[in-house]
């Protein structure tokens, strides 16, 4: 029996490595990298495998994972593991069991990658928003230093003057990063580990039109993508912070099971559905021919520790007035209070019955004034003589409700036709018979009533919102002109991030957003009085977030510039990843030909750092048969020959002449990692 044979055999003893008759590659190289005991003793227990990969030193046996990762990686051994997984992703338990299997047991999300890193390049195609993932993914045992911190350089600071130099980074300065998200984060993790106490991401969704490289593991891909950006971001969190990713049904149902696995359950807080869109126009005419319209998206939040409440107060929708509230209080807490209705005492302000008789709301019944079915029209509600009035008496304005806790009560005694103040416990009610002799409370108007909570936070009626948040709060309809930027497709409305940074956050707590795009979530922050965190690695020129955040500063009155009394003011520094391999990867995706892409690799050759798979050599001397293939794919074998491990310098690196970096840039590092 040969040693791969005889090795095989041994694995499959234990039930973690097998799957479907089958062993997972990408399991057995992910425990080896751990160390994982169990792994390790199966290993010696078998002589022969005991003698290829352990070495003896001071007789003491070291396991060689190079040497046992090399051996399993050799595809006489094993196929790639993906292609035991390509018809197969789905939820597993920690034995390699899939659902079906063992309904009863906890269950993980498994896909082909899973202990990967996909390091995510972004280009922008002609107008459309995709994200492009060019990159390998890289298996742990071929990464280095990828996730090791980085060089920022193109530092500035942006006020409503001008464009300035900057000296210093400020531990409370808002800050604008370009460039890969992934690698940023774990560059920003030194600095503000435990430090941001919201973070809202709108990633790509991985629906029809996003285009992951790699048509073949599309789901996989995204999930690993997510899952290597969801595990930093516990690190830079605050003990009481929360997390907001928002999405569609392409994913939803998967990014949950996999913010379940990267926080656990016992931190997932709510799943909020947001209308973004109504049914009318292309939404219309699908529906009509048997579609099921697709207008809602998701929003999953989760906390880093496990606790319920994230919120410091309700947050409120706008609605129109509860004609519940029908009776108006007339008395003091000394001697009590006396119900009349409310249209009756409406009646007998000389003003307002003008006004209700030029509307045309009276009606006698029973001698009795009342306002038709006790609602008041539309028009009146609106008017500014109602609302006076409401203003000066939501304290009297009240309606009837039946609370249980008053049977406790009954030994308090309660004059008949009165409503008077008791306590009751911690709290005070007002509380009287009803019609019907039975003990009521009346809640009064003074909760129900908000002047800050609707569209343009002025007066208005309002109730406690749920996890339903619909399209006409939200306002979706005038996102296109929000912060003098425009994008088609991905732009959120201001007032979806200030209701979420409203209800986690107060001011300076730090808010941070890594698909930053056209801005919305760092302008919304920045009109708070919140610190925030951008990074987006895409170009959108024109209407990118540096340009939106510029015209908050000068005092933009879009979104809820009005609501918030928004005047403009404030800066923010913005600094970019120093590019090293990133850079040739944005030179081979603009090239418009395979001779502009030859000389590009000559350059590569003398600056690039190349993966340790490529021959230059070997490359030249087959020149001709890289013409021969297409664009696509003479760009994708270009990208492919570079080392991923060094898109990007290493902060590690700051000091090597051959990159070129200025001594203020040196200085603002170190002043940045905490070193000066």
């Amino acid at each position: 029996m040969t040693l791969l044979e005889e090795l095989k055999l041994l694995l499959e003893k234990d039930e973690r490595l097998v799957s479907e008759g089958k062993l997972l590659k990408n399991r057995i190289v992910g425990l080896a990298l751990k160390l994982d005991k169990d792994l390790i003793k199966l290993l010696l227990s078998n002589e022969r495998v005991q003698e290829h990969f352990f070495t003896e030193v001071d007789k003491i046996l070291v396991f060689d994972k190079e040497k046992f990762m090399k051996f399993v990686d050799n595809k006489e051994f094993l196929p790639d593991s993906y292609t035991i997984f390509k018809q197969n992703i789905g939820l597993m338990d920690g034995y390699g069991r899939y659902y079906k299997q063992i309904p009863w047991n906890e269950v993980v999300l498994v896909w082909p990658h899973k202990d990967c890193v996909l390091e995510g390049g972004q280009e922008k195609e002609d107008e459309k928003r995709k994200e492009i993932f060019h990159n390998e993914i890289l298996a742990p045992d071929k990464i280095d230093w990828l996730l090791e911190p980085k060089v920022f350089t193109n530092f500035k600071r942006i006020d409503a003057k001008r464009e300035h130099e900057v000296s210093e980074i400020k531990p409370t300065d808002n800050l604008i990063i370009k460039g890969n998200n992934l690698l940023v984060l774990y560059s920003l993790k030194k600095r503000y580990a435990g430090k941001v106490k919201l973070i809202f991401i709108d990633p790509p969704y991985n629906r029809e039109g996003d285009s992951f490289y790699n048509d073949s593991f599309k789901h996989s891909s995204w999930l690993t993508f997510m899952k290597n950006r969801l595990e930093i971001t516990k690190d830079l969190l605050t003990q009481d912070g929360v997390i907001f990713v928002i999405c569609d049904d392409a994913e939803q149902a998967y990014l949950k099971v996999l913010m379940d696995e990267v926080f656990t359950r016992d931190c997932f807080i709510d799943t909020l559905a947001v209308q973004m869109s109504i049914v009318q126009g292309e939404k219309v005419k699908a529906a009509k021919e048997g579609n099921v319209v697709k207008n809602t998206e998701f929003i999953h939040i989760y906390s880093k520790a496990a606790r319920k409440k994230i919120g410091t107060k309700p947050l409120y929708d706008i609605t129109s007035y509860d004609p519940h509230y029908s009776v108006f209080l007339e008395g003091n807490d000394e001697s009590g209070y006396s119900e009349v209705l409310l249209g009756e005492k409406i009646m007998r302000v000389d003003e307002i019955k003008n006004e209700l008789e030029i509307l045309g709301l009276l009606q006698k019944r029973n001698k009795k004034l009342y306002l038709p079915n006790n609602r008041l029209s539309d028009s009146y509600i609106k008017s500014g003589k109602f609302r006076d009035f409401i203003l000066s008496n939501k304290d009297r304005i009240a309606r009837v409700h039946d609370v249980g806790m008053y049977e406790k009560a009954g030994k308090i005694k309660i004059p008949k036709n009165k409503v008077v103040r008791i306590t009751y416990g911690k709290r005070t009610y007002l509380v009287g018979y009803d019609n019907k002799g039975n003990i009521k409370q009346r809640i009064t108007l003074q909760d129900k009533i908000r002047t800050s909570d609707d569209f343009n936070h002025e007066f208005g009626f309002t109730r406690i919102r749920g996890d339903w948040w619909q399209n006409f709060y939200l306002d979706m309809g005038n996102v296109e002109k929000e912060g003098g930027v425009k994008l088609k497709k991905g732009k959120k409305p201001e007032r979806l991030l200030e209701n979420i940074i409203k209800f986690t956050t107060k001011k300076g707590d730090i808010v941070m957003d890594f698909f930053l795009g056209s801005g919305t979530t760092c302008a919304v922050a920045h009109k708070m009085g919140r610190q925030y965190i951008g990074v987006e690695q895409l170009d959108y020129r024109e209407n990118n977030a540096v340009v939106r955040l510029k015209n908050v500063i000068t005092g933009d009155t879009t979104g809820i510039s009005k609501a918030v009394g928004w005047k403009g003011g404030g800066d923010f520094v913005y600094c970019e990843l120093k590019e090293l391999n990133e850079e040739f990867i944005q030179k081979i995706q603009r090239a418009k030909d395979a001779k502009e892409l030859l000389n590009i690799w000559e350059e590569m050759k003398k600056h690039a750092f190349l993966s340790y798979k490529i021959d230059p050599k070997k490359f030249d001397e087959n020149a001709e048969g890289f013409k021969d293939l297409s664009l696509e794919n003479q760009k994708k074998f270009l990208i492919g020959c570079l080392d991923k491990n060094n898109l990007y310098v290493n902060y590690s690196e700051i000091e090597d002449s051959q990159y070129n970096l200025r001594a203020e840039d040196k200085k603002l590092n170190k002043i940045f990692y905490r070193e000066l």
